[in-house]
């Protein structure tokens, strides 16, 4: 009787184990290798050759880097951080990274997502009081991908006013309070730095901390991004410029306390590699956030964008085969985000199959075709495509 007693318990216990046990989970990735040396590197040649032409004639002032992997195949920069002061950009030279810097929100939405304290699916006025009647609809996720139907700043009357006048978070989200939807949430994409103000007051709230402090302790720090931060005018970014009537002019009047959700971060070429590592790499979000956040989510009839197929609507990124904008084209599926704000330029890419990351900073706001030709060339030698030499028309 013992002897069935206790195959009885095994058995019981066997049922139990096997109805109850945890799920498997995805593996852990592998931690992240050293960061390599900061050395200009320039085993892609038809970019080299290209780059010194610009550089040495002021088509292009800035730095470029490009990795398959963990292993650098270009890193370069020409030009001045100063022009005034005579001093040359280096290496590692903070940029403005603008729009760029929205993807560092639509992360920490997501990572709060993953800890459980919110869903992308949460009413925004949950996050966000006094809320209007017309927001009930919206949703955080409509917020993450510019289909919120809140106007942006710049759709806003006195945007010419507000552009050069500091701000609070909390005057931002009350100023957004104000205006009625543009269209119904969810029936179409309109790119909005409103939004994304409003999603680092989402983080503020939830997290219960200043957005750029959490930005630091849950992502740069741990990283090792010790030159990416918060732009507030005290951290050594360089000078942007533009080419205005006069001629070539500084831009000192950055005011990004009116993107600070939206684009008002700063960085430098192997900071933003390391991010594109651990992003890409399975470091920073579950794989369930890290798919939604490079996923398209904007409507099936979202028309296409100036002839060309449109871009896919990300959380904080786009996706497109960007280089059939190029000639010649290519067809590799990227995930990028531009930026441009007060002198700054900048575009920064990812092919997934193979694996190849593209950064490409300005410190001119008016080098835009030269930002992404470049980029479309680093990332063509990369793959074994052939050389782009000129924008598509």
């Amino acid at each position: 009787m013992a002897v069935i007693a206790l195959l009885v318990v095994l058995f019981v216990g066997l049922i139990i184990w096997t109805t109850v046990r945890p799920a498997p989970t995805a593996p852990a990735p592998e931690p992240l290798p050293p960061r390599p040396p900061v050395v200009v590197v320039e085993s892609l040649p038809q970019l080299a050759e290209q780059l010194g032409r610009w550089g040495g004639s002021g088509q292009f002032t800035g730095g470029v880097l490009v990795a398959r992997g963990d292993e650098v195949l270009f890193r370069q920069v020409h030009g001045f951080a100063n022009r005034s002061l005579g001093t040359p950009l280096a290496l590692n030279s903070r940029f403005r990274l603008a729009s760029v810097s929205k993807q560092f929100t639509a992360a920490a939405i997501l990572r709060l997502q993953d800890e459980g304290v919110l869903s992308t699916d949460d009413p925004v006025c949950k996050w966000i009081e006094p809320c209007p009647p017309a927001w009930a609809p919206i949703r955080l996720h409509h917020l993450l991908s510019h289909s919120s139907g809140i106007p942006d700043l710049m759709a806003r009357p006195a945007w010419g006013i507000r552009r050069v006048t500091p701000a609070t978070m909390e005057e931002l989200t009350a100023e957004s309070i104000q205006y009625g939807l543009q269209f119904s949430p969810g029936t179409k994409v309109r790119y909005n730095n409103a939004a994304y103000n409003l999603l680092g007051a989402v983080v503020e709230k939830a997290s219960g901390r200043p957005l750029h402090p959490y930005l630091r302790t849950a992502f740069f720090d741990p990283l090792g991004m010790a030159d990416t931060g918060y732009d507030d005018g005290a951290s050594d970014v360089i000078m942007g410029y533009a080419n205005l009537v006069g001629g070539l002019a500084e831009q000192p009047n950055a005011n990004v306390s009116i993107i600070v959700g939206a684009g008002a971060m700063y960085s430098t070429l192997d900071d933003l590699l390391v991010w594109q590592r651990a992003l890409h790499g399975g470091h920073l979000l579950s794989p369930r956030s890290y798919a939604m956040m490079i996923a398209d989510h904007a409507p099936a009839d979202t028309p296409d964008e100036r002839g060309r197929p449109r871009r896919g609507w990300g959380f904080g990124v786009f996706n497109n085969s960007i280089g059939q904008r190029v000639s010649p084209a290519f067809q590799d599926r990227q995930i990028f985000h531009t930026g441009s704000w007060s002198g700054f330029r900048n575009l920064m890419t990812w092919q997934p199959d193979g694996d190849v990351t593209v950064i490409v900073l300005s410190n001119n706001f008016h080098q835009r075709d030269a930002v992404f030709l470049l980029s479309q060339q680093g990332m063509a030698e990369a793959l074994g495509r052939p050389f782009p030499t000129a924008m598509a028309r």
